[in-house]
């Protein structure tokens, strides 16, 4: 008789743990995991591609200390 392989054998418990969970599961947990991220200051802006034949260092520029973009919207008045 064989003997069936646990995620445990494998891998961590904390993986053996996600394994183990259903894909709703996974989605709501993944769900809290984004929302921490953002909240301990993440950014779901895309990493440049320094490697990508587009990528111009010249017009790439870091964000803003304060996480924003650095631009600011111009109003005027009577348009």
């Amino acid at each position: 008789m064989t003997r069936r392989i646990e995620p445990e054998d494998v891998t961590t418990a904390e993986w053996a743990e996600w394994y183990r969970m259903t894909p709703q599961e996974r989605w709501a947990a993944q769900d809290q995991m984004w929302a921490t991220y953002l909240a301990l200051g993440g950014s779901l802006d895309p990493e440049p591609d320094t490697q990508s034949p587009f990528f111009d260092a010249d017009e790439w520029r870091e964000l803003s200390a304060d996480g924003g973009t650095g631009v600011r919207a111009l109003r005027r008045s009577g348009v």
